[in-house]
């Protein structure tokens, strides 16, 4: 029993460990703030680059992938734990039971 609580804890820990890894990546490409002034917006468009609506939009997706992941990283965490805390229920019960 305590054998496949502690696989289990692994797995979801993994997963876990895997989702808070994306995220930070997620977050690392999220911009606090952008200033664009109508010379800038100018700028953006004489150079051929990516149009600043553009990389607002592309930051409101970011944004909005990050908020998705807050439920089952908080899901995967308390899992995590309640397992984590299951199996060392377990493992106690057995030492005393031993004595």
């Amino acid at each position: 029993m305590q054998a496949i609580l502690l696989v289990s804890w692994g797995v979801v820990t993994a997963v876990l460990i895997v989702l808070l890894l994306y995220r930070s990546a997620l977050s690392s490409r999220e911009d606090d703030q952008i200033y664009i002034d109508s010379p800038e917006q100018h700028h953006f468009q004489m150079a051929g680059a990516k149009a600043p609506t553009t990389h607002f939009q592309e930051q409101r997706e970011i944004v909005a992938k990050i908020s998705r992941l807050a439920e089952p990283i908080l899901a995967l965490a308390v899992t995590s734990g309640l397992l984590l805390l299951a199996s060392a229920g377990i493992w106690a019960y057995q030492g005393i039971k031993k004595l």
